[in-house]
């Protein structure tokens, strides 16, 4: 019982987590003029981008050759997703940011 409890409790943390970082990431960019805003950058040091997603950036995220870094900002939305290009390749020598 007391470990859906702390289930529970961290999910709705989680979530709260999320919601700010949402709306600090919208805020800022509607701070700016109409024409300076690209819908993508960094809040608290948490990448985001709410560009709508092409296959090329998708393929960019998840499989880009020109960086030995596992971690990357997501093609879409907010935090981080997984490069696995260095992780098949061993003589890439992966990094995580």
């Amino acid at each position: 019982m007391k470990r859906k409890k702390n289930f529970r409790a961290r999910r709705i943390i989680g979530s709260i987590v999320f919601t700010i970082l949402v709306t600090a990431a919208i805020r800022d960019q509607l701070r700016l003029p109409p024409e300076s805003r690209t819908w993508q950058g960094r809040v608290f040091g948490i990448p985001y981008d709410f560009r709508f997603p092409t296959f090329e950036r998708i393929r960019a995220t998840f499989w880009n050759e020109n960086t030995s870094q596992v971690l990357v900002p997501q093609a879409f939305g907010i935090g981080w997703t997984i490069n696995f290009y260095p992780l098949l390749h061993p003589n890439a020598s992966p990094r995580l940011l």
